[in-house]
Parts: structure tokens; sequence; C-alpha cells
């Protein structure tokens, strides 16, 4: 995915190139984004909460760190993150529940800690649900989403929302935050 997304790459490798310390790739799916951001010289662990997932990237990257779990509940102590990545994996979540799950990621950053969130974009002001191919899915308008997470305390250092490409319903953006 990431051969023909340069927008994306540029924005992983930002991330990196701001980021020191342990990283978290959590809802990291078959883990490629993990292995991407260990070839950029991060020390990165990933988190998915469905085994099959989990099963798929130990498979595919036997080299790195891959855990089951769910990101409402971390099993890390506060301020051990560098970084976190949650890449298309918080657009499963029912808009309610984001606030907690921002509070619970900013618990676990370090000071200085980074936050790079993947995801559908919209002009609503309001998430909007979509059918997606897993399950139910929700769109979000970039400020929204950083209004709830400068609410959990982060600052929003970048943004970037692309028209969607071939393949692709809908503008796909990245907010990258930090915590102060």
């Amino acid at each position: 995915m990431l051969d023909t997304r340069p927008l994306e790459r540029a924005m992983l490798a930002a991330f990196a190139e701001l980021t020191e310390g342990p990283v978290a790739d959590l809802g990291c799916g078959p883990g490629h984004l993990t292995a991407h951001l260990h070839s950029l010289g991060l020390d990165v662990s990933g988190l998915d909460l469905s085994p099959a997932m989990i099963a798929l990237a130990r498979e595919a990257h036997p080299e790195l760190r891959f855990e089951q779990g769910t990101m409402t509940a971390l099993d890390l102590e506060d301020g051990t993150l560098g970084g976190i990545l949650a890449f298309y994996s918080l657009i499963h979540m029912p808009p309610h529940e984001l606030p907690a799950v921002f509070d619970e990621f900013f618990r676990v950053l370090a000071p200085g800690g980074h936050l790079l969130l993947g995801f559908y974009a919209g002009d609503d002001p309001e998430p909007r649900e979509f059918d997606h191919k897993v399950t139910l899915a929700y769109r979000w308008s970039p400020s929204s989403l950083a209004d709830l997470l400068g609410k959990a305390g982060f600052a929003e250092v970048g943004r970037l929302v692309r028209e969607p490409v071939e393949g692709e319903r809908f503008l796909q953006a990245q907010l990258l935050a930090r915590k102060p």
C-alpha cells in the first residue's frame, strides 16, 4: 500500500523523525506499518484486537513483537511510549468512545510523545457512518477529530488531507499530535 501512497510515507517518516522511545502500532492489523516503522529505525511493537491479525503479523514479521489486546485499556505503565500510531484503527469505534481512547493514549505517552492518526475524512462537523468491508465505520472532519484530541490534552502538530485515489471512496486524512 505504501508503494503508491507518497503522502502517507511522508507523514510516517515525519512521525518517525519526531519520535523518541518505544512506539506502539495500535490496531496494527497484519503488521505492515509496524514493519515500515521498524525499517525507519523505531523500536515498535504492534497490538490488535483480532487474534487472526496478530497471527498474520507474527508470521509475516517474526522479528517484531505483536500482542493481542485492546486500545481502550492498554497494558502499559503511564508515560512509557514515545509514540503511538493508530492508522485507520479508530474508524470502527463509535464516536462516543473516542474521548476515553484518547485519554488512554495520553496516559501512556511520555511528555513530548507523538500520536499519528490515519482516518477517512469528511466535511461534516459530526462523524458520519458508512458501510466498510469489515464492519460499520466512521468518517471524521479533521477539525472535529483535532478538537477531541485537544480536549484530551494533545497539541496538533500537523495534518494532511488528500483526495481519494482509485479504489477509495472518501478523503483520506492524517493528524499528527503531541503530548506537551
